[in-house]
């Protein structure tokens, strides 16, 4: 029974951690469905997929780009974010921040 409410108990923490992120639904979206457009290589680009830029449509950019770190920025190419982006006609307005790249 310990075992129990102790695993309910950590589900309920990792439940309430990703709503506290506010968009943690869309980080997740955005690591399953663009994650191959968006990482490194920088070379080639390719067209995302009608799935990624469902994502795009629907994600909260401006706390996902809150939470882009140096390390995060590691494994995701800025340059193919803002590629993809712009291909799902959902482009960073002039002079946005996104991580260490502005449109």
């Amino acid at each position: 029974m310990a075992k129990l409410l102790f695993g309910l108990l950590l589900v309920l923490a990792v439940a309430g951690t990703t709503a506290a992120e506010g968009c943690g639904g869309d980080r997740e979206d955005m690591i399953r469905e663009c994650k191959e457009y968006e990482s490194f290589p920088a070379e080639p680009k390719i067209p995302p997929s009608p799935a990624c830029c469902a994502v795009w449509q629907k994600a909260d950019i401006p706390c996902l780009c809150k939470r882009v770190t140096k390390e995060t920025e590691k494994v995701w190419c800025m340059e193919k974010v803002l590629y993809v982006a712009k291909h799902c006609k959902r482009p960073f307005q002039p002079g946005y921040q996104c991580g260490s790249k502005s449109n």
